[in-house]
């Protein structure tokens, strides 16, 4: 038996999209002809292919909570043979291989810590209700990391997560496990992705020759290091959609090729069972996988971004003001009541995934006893902040512009979150939303976010009508 072991990872994500006042519905979304929208068109490329062709049995993968919501509802076989492959791993190996992932892919280090605390506890309850089991790993979005995120991995119960070989210092051993020292004073286990095999699948595929060829020039000559697992990380979109035909590249290489070359194949979890680290890797801080210039791309712009990238900055400020305001009026709310607001908001996820009924909601969190108006107004405040964690989505910020419909999902967030704070309790954080809005400007329309606002309020009487 070989003691060479590869393991390639996939992250599968679709962001959320469509009209958040009309249940997210994506409608016809213009590019994805001859589907209706994005996510029928790379179902059809990628992610119903994969499944087919077993290839979920035999990757590690993370599948985004916004995916597979849209997936069981309108996938369902796909879904649920992707759900299978994971059961088959547990049956085969004991572990699974699929890992888990924060809910809204937010950019956890530029989030406080109670939310990034959310995010994980939501992404752990998602992955529970779909697979059935407590995950390992999660998948930390854009691979984005601090310490303190760590320290929140670990204190949930994470034992790994994924970075690349530009985050860490000391990775002189292949792909780990390694182990990385947390604030305090425990740790937590880190694999290393090889960048240059990863960027090759990811980018080159098609240029490649074949799994075969790829294999016996690639990966085999790496036999010869002192790496014992090579791992490859990249978007589960590669294969099929970003690269057509691509699945059955990943198909040749896993099932045949690189046992053919001396490679056993494994997933993560499988792995760090039977190779626990032996070695400790420093971070570098507030950096990711897909931008060089750390956390700048999410927050005040860098130079993958062209042109005025004020903003950005402009536009965090505002999702941030206005989440402080629905905070402190959420907080204030549910302490009358006599309730923990905190542990509140992380159960109504159970609402969302359609665990609860907003009656059981109420009864299990011990506040079954409210009327009416209260019972309504305390309903509607945590959906506002189910909204509010949702402006924070990662895209809202990777691209070029603020006149895009990322920028713009975000702000009709913010506005539907407001929306259900009036309603519930009469406060109206509009005004001061809409002049911190303005402040950011599109260079490609000339917009600002106060007019963009605007638009979005037409679209919530849409939505609504």
């Amino acid at each position: 038996m070989s003691d060479h072991y590869l393991c390639l990872h996939g992250h599968f994500y679709q962001p959320p999209r469509g009209n958040p006042f009309a249940g997210d519905d994506l409608g016809v979304e213009a590019g994805a002809e001859p589907y209706r929208n994005y996510n029928e068109k790379i179902t059809a490329e990628c992610y119903a292919p994969n499944a087919s062709l077993q290839n979920f049995e035999m990757i590690s993968f993370n599948l985004g909570a916004t995916l597979a919501r849209w997936l069981e509802a309108n996938a369902p076989a796909t879904y649920q043979t992707i759900v299978a492959a994971d059961r088959a791993n547990v049956a085969k190996w004991g572990v699974g291989n699929a890992i888990a992932q924060p809910v809204h892919h937010t950019i956890l280090p530029l989030q406080r810590t109670r939310d990034k605390t959310l995010q994980v506890r939501w992404g752990l309850l998602s992955f529970e209700h779909r697979f059935g089991r407590q995950p390992a790993g999660m998948w930390l979005p854009e691979m984005a990391v601090d310490l303190e995120t760590l320290q929140v991995l670990h204190d949930n119960g994470v034992k790994f997560t994924l970075l690349t070989q530009s985050q860490v210092n000391g990775a002189n051993s292949g792909s780990g496990p390694y182990t990385v020292k947390l604030p305090s004073g425990d740790r937590l286990a880190v694999y290393v992705r090889d960048e240059w095999l990863s960027n090759q699948l990811s980018f080159n595929i098609q240029n490649l020759g074949g799994a075969g060829r790829w294999a016996r020039g690639a990966l085999a000559p790496l036999r010869r290091s002192d790496s014992r697992l090579q791992l490859i990380a990249t978007d589960g979109e590669t294969f099929g959609h970003h690269h057509p035909g691509e699945e059955h590249f990943l198909h040749w290489l896993l099932a045949y090729e690189a046992p053919s070359v001396g490679f056993q194949v494994t997933s993560l979890a499988r792995d760090l069972r039977d190779h626990p680290p032996t070695q400790e890797v420093e971070i570098k801080e507030y950096t990711a996988w897909s931008c060089q210039h750390g956390l700048g791309r999410w927050s005040t712009g860098c130079e993958c971004t062209p042109g005025d990238t004020r903003w950005k900055g402009a536009l965090r400020r505002a999702l941030d003001n206005l989440a402080s305001h629905i905070d402190e009026a959420y907080h204030e709310f549910v302490r009358s009541l006599g309730a923990d607001p905190w542990a509140l908001r992380e159960n109504y996820l159970r609402v969302q995934l359609g665990q609860w009924t907003e009656a059981q909601f109420l009864n299990e969190t011990g506040l079954g006893q409210l009327k009416t108006q209260p019972a309504q107004a305390l309903l509607d405040l945590v959906r506002a902040q189910f909204h509010r964690q949702r402006m924070y989505v990662s895209c809202t910020f990777f691209f070029e512009d603020l006149d895009r419909p990322e920028p713009r999902y975000s702000i009709a967030n913010a506005v539907r979150a407001n929306l259900l704070v009036t309603r519930a309790i009469g406060a109206d954080f509009s005004s001061s939303l809409r002049r911190d809005l303005a402040q950011a400007v599109s260079n490609k329309s000339g917009k600002h976010g106060g007019q963009i606002l605007d638009d979005v309020l037409a679209w919530a009487r849409e939505g609504s009508a």
